[in-house]
């Protein structure tokens, strides 16, 4: 896996699960992989993966069930969802919407630009 540097690693670990689970890669109450198997898989340290599982769960993506491991919630989906509008909106967007007005462009050329994007 390729790392940016203006993230934590856990964090884009976490998104990389987080697309898994919207892709149906990973199903609602479906295993996830030990902390083990992805550490290897990604060739990261088991300790940045713990980081990322106890994110996930706190977060309530994923659940742990002693002694087998750790599961996708039910409502992932949803909560990945809202977890990703938040932080789009909260620092993403504000950057994206300088740009904009930086360049002059309007919200009607944006509404196009949009349109034109989910038609590709």
């Amino acid at each position: 896996m390729n790392f940016k540097d203006n993230k934590a690693i856990y964090l884009q670990i976490a998104d990389r699960i987080g697309d898994r689970i919207l892709s149906g890669g990973l199903a609602p109450e479906g295993k996830v992989p030990s902390v083990r198997e992805l550490a290897a898989e990604i060739e990261v340290n088991a300790n940045t993966v713990a980081r990322t599982y106890e994110y996930l769960q706190q977060s309530g993506v994923i659940y742990t069930k002693r002694g087998l491991g750790y599961f996708v919630s039910p409502d992932a989906n949803e909560k990945i969802v809202a977890m990703r509008r938040k932080q789009l909106m909260q620092g993403e967007m504000d950057y994206f919407f300088g740009q904009l007005k930086a360049v002059g462009i309007s919200p009607d050329e944006l509404q196009e630009l949009y349109k034109e994007y989910l038609h590709r």
